[in-house]
């Protein structure tokens, strides 16, 4: 008689690595697909594109309101305690909630999309209308009805630490964003040649259909597994807790990831807002080429650092549970080593990445948009926010499962406040010293999560006497292996070409860097002794049952 597979719990670094390796595979799909849609709407179609999805992202930040998050961190809590009834209480809150501010803020983002349409153009003409962005961010504005009721079910399996559901559900969501992206804007262009902002509406509404679809998976597996998830594994008698306790602790818990998401979509809001007015009023910069560097930092370049916060986020989703487990249990060892663990892990994940796609801007931008002077130029510097904002993410949330709330609103007022007066000034000064004036803006970026990381970093150190000497030490060996492999690709150079102007040409050259860069940077790092002393030596055999389960599992 067939049985049904039981869900299967992950450890954290196991944990870590199978939603991150989700999240990343992700990630890649949602950049392949800006190959062909790319060709299809242009720079201009691209703006739009990310016009779109930054007020979108804003206001997905205000719905889900932290909840997500916050949900895994207390069903991880009542889960550790015993307290399986307050627990589905709290999931069946959540869900209410989640449905209830999502729907207040698509009616709100509905209603006056017109007026930030305004905000952001303002009197500019030339290029995309006022009522160009209204459409698409109306259109965008569905999935707000959808994404929050998602999150929430992601949130209820991680804080079971059951991963590998909520991992799938971040493929299946991007698999069919990038379908509806990719073939409906080619029948909306050479089918029905359709306009370019309903092309743009038709792309962006498979943020909704992708979630609509991923939330249906997770439903039905949640609803199979439900005697898994309900079972008690104590007999702890639990205490009274209140409907209001529970809304009242769900919403102290989400208050910093409300936070940081808000912020982070105002540091997006600030380059909207100042970059394409500030660079179209230099010599020598159109209105359309503002619009071409807006575009490179809000959507084109972003997609590649989209990889680099899959590594952090996949971290942050054990990270959370798992974590919440060590305060609950008041296991102060344990919580310095998982800390430490995490920013030995990130290191070694994201330091090689990211210096890795700035050393390959040329052909990889080539690769995906073609020839451009300003692509790689901007990419090459801008990849290098992505790891102060993934190192910030992980200290944001570390402090919020310790429940030093104050320190992640300082730092946030600390760095959005730098990236603000900075913006525009720093556009300036680049651009009167000869150099592009977009790297002002970029600089300003890291200027402002610099300055929030550093303040956290002490806040650890002083509050909760974290020490980083371990953590420290493998930072310097990863850095010590990224400048080898620094080293081998600055000298592959010299006997293989950097570039082609032959578009599929570049796949090759790509793979071949990144063979001899990784080998070299693994090579390195592994006899320094650091891989084994983060993943541990059975790591491998432990990760490849993992991806077998992650393939071959049937919920």
């Amino acid at each position: 008689m067939f049985k049904r597979k039981k869900l299967s719990k992950s450890g954290f670094v196991q944990g870590a690595f199978i939603s991150t390796f989700g999240i990343v595979i992700s990630k890649i799909l949602g950049i392949i697909y800006v190959i062909p849609f790319y060709s299809i709407v242009k720079t201009r179609g691209g703006a739009l594109y990310g016009y779109a999805y930054t007020i979108y992202s804003l206001f997905l930040a205000l719905a889900t309101a932290g909840i997500p998050l916050a949900v895994s961190k207390i069903i991880s809590e009542y889960q550790t305690l015993g307290y399986y009834k307050t627990k589905l209480r709290a999931f069946k809150i959540a869900r209410f909630l989640s449905f209830l501010i999502g729907l207040i803020f698509f009616i709100i983002l509905f209603i006056f999309a017109p007026l930030i349409a305004k905000l952001i153009l303002g009197n500019l003409t030339g290029g995309n209308t006022i009522e160009d962005v209204t459409f698409v961010i109306r259109v965008i504005d569905t999935a707000i009805l959808v994404v929050p009721l998602l999150s929430v079910y992601r949130g209820y399996l991680e804080g079971h630490k059951y991963i590998t559901p909520s991992s799938s559900s971040n493929v299946v969501e991007q698999i069919v964003r990038v379908l509806v992206i990719i073939f409906g804007s080619l029948l909306s262009v050479k089918v029905f040649h359709f306009k370019l902002s309903t092309t743009i509406g038709i792309a962006v509404f498979g943020a909704t259909l992708g979630a609509f679809i991923s939330l249906f998976y997770l439903v039905n597996i949640t609803h199979k597994k439900k005697l898994q998830l309900s079972r008690r594994i104590s007999n702890t008698r639990e205490p009274k807790i209140s409907n209001k306790k529970i809304i009242r602790k769900i919403f102290i818990y989400a208050l910093p990831f409300i936070m940081i998401d808000v912020f982070k979509v105002l540091y997006d809001f600030i380059d909207m807002s100042t970059v394409v007015k500030t660079i179209a009023g230099m010599n020598n910069y159109t209105l359309s080429s503002a619009e071409a560097i807006m575009s490179i930092i809000s959507t084109w370049g972003a997609k590649f650092s989209m990889i680099i916060s899959a590594v952090s986020t996949g971290i942050m989703v054990s990270l959370i549970p798992n974590l919440t487990e060590s305060v609950i249990k008041k296991d102060k060892e344990d919580i310095n080593r998982k800390i430490n663990k995490t920013f030995q892990i990130l290191f070694v994940s994201i330091i090689p990445m990211v210096v890795g796609l700035s050393l390959l801007s040329k052909p990889i931008w080539f690769l995906f948009y073609g020839g451009s002077k300003i692509g790689p130029s901007v990419f090459a510097y801008y990849i290098f926010t992505s790891f102060f904002v993934s190192t910030f993410t992980i200290l944001v949330t570390i402090l919020q499962v310790l429940k030093d709330y104050k320190t992640v609103f300082i730092s946030l007022v600390i760095g959005v406040l730098l990236k603000c007066f900075l913006n525009v000034t720093l556009m300036n000064s680049f651009y009167n010293m000869g150099l592009p004036p977009y790297y002002g803006n970029i600089t300003a970026t890291i200027i402002g999560y610099f300055s929030s990381l550093i303040y956290c970093l002490f806040a650890l150190n002083k509050k909760f006497k974290i020490n980083f000497e371990v953590t420290l030490k493998n930072l310097v060996n990863v850095i010590f292996s990224t400048l080898f492999m620094i080293v081998s690709i600055v000298l592959l150079r010299f006997v293989f070409p950097q570039y082609s102007n032959i578009r599929v040409v570049n796949i090759f050259i790509i793979l071949c860097y990144v063979l001899i860069g990784g080998i070299t940077y693994f090579a390195i790092i592994y006899k320094t002794g650091t891989l084994n002393a983060v993943f541990g030596r059975n790591f491998l055999s432990k990760i490849s049952l993992q991806l077998k389960s992650y393939f071959n599992k049937k919920h």
